[in-house]
């Protein structure tokens, strides 16, 4: 198994922290992974990506330029790496940041109403946590457990009492996420 990602959003919106708690997740289990953020001065507003790729073998490059999968968070990033999704790959896309969606008709394309599930739930620091669950729901590369584990390893231990409300948040993605 190997799965490369791109995610890619306003800075601000989890992006990096998504990809990074997908990457301890993956070390948790034993594979192999690479983790390798893009963003300048606007990572606060701004666009930011970050690759991901966990994998059961060794990696030779962190360097991508097509991906299994892309989940895109604003418009400028759907413009950006639509076409840079491998034909069957899948495209995993917040409806609230996308004006024109997807188009493309020979990948997977998969919507999830992630901003409006954190307005719901009062909290919008949840949104990356509901966008990962969507992710795994479509494709399980590490388990619900090992993200648990990769979230007492990313967040500082001051905010470990917010991990069983990513946990909620990441089940809520799970249930959220629709094929369109």
């Amino acid at each position: 198994m190997k799965e490369e990602i791109i995610i890619a959003g306003f800075g601000g919106q989890g992006v990096l922290s998504m990809g990074k708690i997908l990457a301890y997740s993956g070390l948790m289990e034993g594979k192999e992974v690479t983790w390798m953020p893009a963003y300048g001065p606007e990572q606060r507003g701004g666009t930011a990506n970050v690759t991901v790729i966990v994998s059961d073998e060794k990696i030779s490059s962190p360097i991508l330029s097509r991906y299994d999968t892309a989940i895109i968070l604003n418009q400028p990033s759907l413009e950006k790496f639509e076409n840079k999704v491998k034909t069957n790959g899948v495209l995993i896309y917040d409806g609230y940041g996308i004006i024109n969606p997807p188009t493309r008709k020979d990948i997977r394309v998969f919507r999830i109403d992630a901003m409006d599930a954190a307005n719901e739930m009062n909290n919008i620091k949840a949104f990356n946590m509901i966008v990962l669950g969507g992710l795994l729901k479509i494709k399980p590369i590490v388990t619900l457990d090992n993200v648990i584990k990769g979230l007492r390893k990313t967040l500082p231990e001051r905010h470990h009492h917010l991990i069983p409300m990513n946990e909620e948040a990441i089940r809520r993605g799970m249930d959220l996420i629709r094929e369109v």
